[in-house]
């Protein structure tokens, strides 16, 4: 079975004028990348906290950050032919994609689904010592979009290979 793809999205903050600031996608073949976005002039709000976990200025945005349009276009290409993308936070994330992609003036030509629905109730109750146990082995940067992306999509891959072990020790025969 394949790896399901991975979107995951950093923020200006929560809540009420939030916008996207990093796009981060891990690919089916375990390749992940990430684009910072420019800000729009109309997007202000800021929150110092977001800052402090995500270490992203916005300083950093307006320097390094890719326009709206290149964004969601960039999306467009890598997400069309599969059709979807799965997210651990959907209702964050998919507010601020709707965002992206109304201000770029275009559809997107995938759905965001949520990565929960992939998920058998033994990988849900892996999940969160897994993906702990992920970060540290593995020295992951927390909240950058790339690395968190492709943080989910390790975590789905090991609970799904214990939950299948689990469940080949409990067959008869076995």
């Amino acid at each position: 079975m394949t790896l399901p793809t991975l979107l995951d999205i950093e923020a200006s903050g929560f809540g009420r004028g939030s916008y996207p600031i990093e796009i981060g996608l891990a690919r089916a073949d375990g390749s992940s990348c990430a684009f910072l976005v420019q800000p729009l002039p109309e997007w202000t709000h800021w929150d110092p906290k977001a800052e402090l976990l995500h270490g992203i200025s916005q300083a950093r945005l307006v320097r390094e950050g890719h326009p709206v349009l290149e964004v969601a276009r960039w999306l467009n290409d890598e997400l069309a032919e599969i059709g979807v993308a799965y997210s651990d936070s959907w209702g964050y994330d998919n507010t601020w994609l709707s965002l992206l992609f109304h201000h770029a003036g275009m559809l997107p030509r995938f759905r965001l689904e949520a990565l929960r629905q992939l998920l058998c109730e033994r990988q849900l109750g892996l999940w969160n010592t897994t993906k702990e146990a992920l970060i540290r082995e593995r020295g992951i940067q927390r909240h950058r979009a790339g690395e968190d992306a492709r943080l989910l999509q390790l975590t789905f891959e090991r609970t799904r290979i214990l939950a299948e072990a689990e469940k080949a020790q409990h067959r008869p025969g076995a």
